[in-house]
């Protein structure tokens, strides 16, 4: 039986509930500095590091018994069900949200943006949004760069030797500190005036951590799940550098596959093990669902203009929310259609050899 990294999905967990409250800031104030988690975006760049050694500790012994159209219906079945859930919210949020007029677009032209946004496609922007390229739903753009990701993985990643893929993680690296220092941050990838920074934000994690598993790079840490729980909380609330672009950098391309290294090289089990695993299957369907109502916290804020004290019990109540409904989606949706699915897959797999 192959390990289980529990710690790695215990970051990830982390990780996920850190973004949540990252936003949930900056809905009520977006300035920069002032937002407790100000570097918290940083958590895609962290997710995509751990897709990219996931990803290869699943599949890479696979190839080349495992056909690339197989790979992509296993990676739909796990991903995409998740995907159709985000949209149905962000459409229905969009629809009936109270706190601004009536949305100014026609019918068909959100039921476009729907169809796109069901297929993790960009999509024109909507009225009273940000100018995302899932307009529906913003934190779907990282899906889709993952998505690509993956396709890149199944086409050329089980030929890239060790040299090669070593200096394309290199390459990488140079890009991604390259469009940090041009645009001051790694704040982008999301909207479409940003969008040419999408790729190069996950080109490198993706493949480094592919790159960590392939070396076997393990290091090991007493107490590693609090302990970078806690490194990932103090990277994130770093101060307000100005610019933020080396500070951010350095963070994915030296310190993450470091946590990422430390991670998949310490065991854990008993309660702190359960803990990291089950927060691991929360942290994909929180990541997704709580956005759609982070846009109607945000038109809240603009219509009724809180004081943080006035906020903050609105924003905990939000924090429990997401947690309940993430749990909800993962106990009586993901996991029952993913197996549902999964089952089918294996059904029709003899018939189509």
């Amino acid at each position: 039986m192959k390990r289980h990294f529990e710690i790695l999905d215990g970051l990830r967990g982390t990780a996920a509930l850190l973004v949540v409250v990252f936003h949930l800031f900056e809905a009520f104030n977006p300035a920069y500095a002032i937002n407790p988690l100000r570097h918290a975006y940083l958590a895609v760049d962290f997710f995509f590091l751990l897709s990219g050694f996931v990803v290869g500790y699943a599949y890479d012994a696979r190839w080349p018994a495992l056909r690339v159209r197989d790979f992509f219906r296993l990676r739909l079945v796990r991903l995409h069900p998740m995907v159709l859930l985000a949209v149905a919210l962000g459409l229905g949020c969009y629809w009936l949200d109270p706190y601004v007029d009536h949305q100014s677009i026609s019918t068909r032209y959100l039921v476009v943006v729907g169809a796109l946004g069901a297929l993790l496609l960009p999509a024109p922007p909507l009225p009273n949004h940000y100018g995302e390229t899932h307009s529906l739903n913003g934190p779907c753009w990282s899906l889709f760069q993952e998505y690509l990701a993956n396709i890149v993985y199944a086409l050329v990643g089980p030929r890239l030797g060790p040299r090669a893929l070593a200096a394309a993680v290199g390459v990488a690296a140079m890009a991604l500190v390259a469009a940090a220092v041009r645009h001051g941050h790694l704040q982008g990838g999301w909207g479409w005036d940003t969008f040419w920074m999408a790729p190069v934000r996950v080109a490198f994690p993706f493949f480094a951590g592919l790159l960590v598993f392939r070396r076997g790079w393990r290091l090991r840490l007493r107490w590693a799940y609090p302990l970078l729980s806690l490194g990932l909380l103090a990277l994130f609330a770093a101060p307000a550098f100005q610019p933020a672009a080396y500070y951010e950098a350095f963070c994915v391309v030296v310190l993450f596959p470091l946590v990422v290294a430390t991670g998949a090289g310490t065991y854990t089990a008993g309660r702190l093990g359960a803990l990291c695993r089950f927060s691991g299957r929360l942290s994909y369907p929180l990541y997704l669902v709580h956005y759609p109502f982070i846009y109607i916290f945000t038109h809240w804020v603009a219509a009724t203009r809180p004081t943080l004290a006035q906020a903050a019990p609105v924003m905990a109540g939000l924090l429990v929310f997401f947690l309940a409904l993430a749990w909800a989606a993962l106990r009586f949706y993901d996991e029952p259609v993913r197996a549902w699915l999964s089952a089918r897959t294996r059904r029709a797999a003899p018939a189509a050899a």
